[in-house]
């Protein structure tokens, strides 16, 4: 390992602590975690069969993506483990129920304020009535 020295002629040491590690806790991922942003997650519950998925844009602070049938795009304010979600623009397309069903269930997630948590490749997104959505990092 090459010897480092300042600029008196001694030998430098840089000491790392822990210090960084409630920063990450504190934006709301732990070490290890898939980012939020620039990751397409993969809706699990409500099962749309790999259909719906999010991707969240931390540069535009967008969310876009498909519900299982229509396209979806809304703003993404992303603060304090929460998510500030707006109203949803989304294509208007007529699908099978089921599909159309977990779609509804997904579009009550937007024009409110709700808690998101990552765990490894697991997000879950919780809304203020207590309505979970589960989420897996592609690959």
């Amino acid at each position: 390992m090459p010897r480092r020295t300042g600029m008196d002629g001694h030998r430098t040491r840089l000491t790392l602590t822990a210090a960084l590690l409630p920063l990450a806790v504190a934006c709301g991922a732990q070490l290890g975690d898939v980012p939020l942003h620039g990751t397409e997650w993969t809706v699990t519950a409500p099962s749309a069969n790999g259909r719906a998925h999010l991707l969240f844009d931390q540069r535009t602070g967008k969310v876009t993506g498909r519900l299982g049938c229509n396209l979806v795009t809304a703003s993404a304010a992303v603060r304090d483990a929460r998510i500030a979600l707006g109203t949803a623009a989304t294509t208007r397309m007529m699908c099978d129920a089921s599909l159309m069903h977990t779609e509804k269930r997904l579009l009550r997630l937007f024009g409110g304020t709700v808690k998101y948590r990552i765990d490894h490749r697991t997000l879950t997104l919780t809304s203020a009535n207590g309505e979970r959505v589960t989420a897996v990092a592609g690959p």
